[in-house]
């Protein structure tokens, strides 16, 4: 495995990794530039697994072994002190490894809905930590896919990648162009779009009728506002995970972990058909 020494952190062979704490920047290079970056040697092997091609690899320079067992291909391999690294990404690289890899096309939502049992839909949840931890969730506690508003945040952004622990790769998700018009499609593929609310006249999630949690589609919205008047209307039933001693509602992310377990709670054991 060859490694090129970068000593300058405005070398251009990487950019791809420049200003990485820069959300504006990078929300404007790495979509029109076909990438995304992964942080961890955990993650950049997820992302393998998953099938994403590598266009470089950026690790410190003490830590090359760490990929030594890969086969990097024709993605080159830089290593640089971490002073560099941090002068380069704008942030101390305390994994030490971070991989650029190039997208794939997304699929429609329609061949998502296809093939999906229970599917999350979110509205205008942009703050890249409760995504990502969302995505998580969603592959741990038996989400088969997830469907994104236009004003989503972008999953494969580099926050949303680390803190899903990478099963954003393992995760089918696509992005619905019209909103909330874009509920109709997710109700005519035979979902029931289940519009989450603290409200107090919404139904307790564990009452929902066996039909409404059999091929279940529940909308979210961003943490803080929750979901638009528009989303509510477009849904087909408001529910609500009854809180106690006071509290009003749950971080979106956790929010969701709760209801994906409810909605999954009488599927068979893991591994039991």
């Amino acid at each position: 495995m060859p490694v090129h020494e970068i000593t300058d952190p405005d070398d251009d062979r990487i950019a791809d990794y420049r200003a990485l704490t820069d959300v504006e920047l990078r929300t404007r290079w790495e979509p029109p530039h076909g990438l995304f970056i992964a942080e961890g040697e955990l993650v950049l092997r997820r992302a393998l697994r998953a099938g994403y091609p590598a266009r470089s690899y950026l690790v410190d320079a003490k830590r090359v072994d760490q990929l030594a067992d890969l086969d990097t291909g024709d993605a080159p391999v830089y290593a640089a002190t971490q002073d560099v690294l941090q002068r380069a990404t704008g942030f101390h690289v305390h994994r030490g490894v971070l991989a650029s890899f190039h997208r794939r096309p997304l699929p429609t939502a329609a061949e998502v809905l296809a093939t999906a049992r229970r599917v999350v839909v979110l509205e205008d949840v942009n703050n890249h930590t409760n995504l990502g931890a969302i995505f998580r969730g969603a592959a741990a506690l038996g989400i088969d896919a997830v469907l994104l508003s236009p004003t989503c945040a972008d999953p494969l952004y580099r926050r949303s990648v680390r803190v899903s622990m990478g099963e954003v790769f393992a995760m089918p998700y696509a992005k619905l162009d019209r909103w909330p018009e874009g509920l109709d499609q997710v109700r005519e593929a035979g979902f029931t779009v289940l519009a989450m609310t603290p409200a107090p006249d919404a139904v307790p999630i564990q009452r929902l009728t066996p039909a409404q949690r059999e091929r279940a589609a529940l909308l979210l919205g961003a943490e803080g506002p929750g979901l638009t008047a528009a989303a509510q209307a477009a849904s087909d039933v408001r529910v609500v995970l009854p809180m106690r001693r006071g509290v009003d509602s749950l971080n979106v992310a956790a929010a969701a972990a709760v209801a994906f377990w409810e909605l999954g709670r009488d599927d068979p054991p893991f591994g039991v058909e």
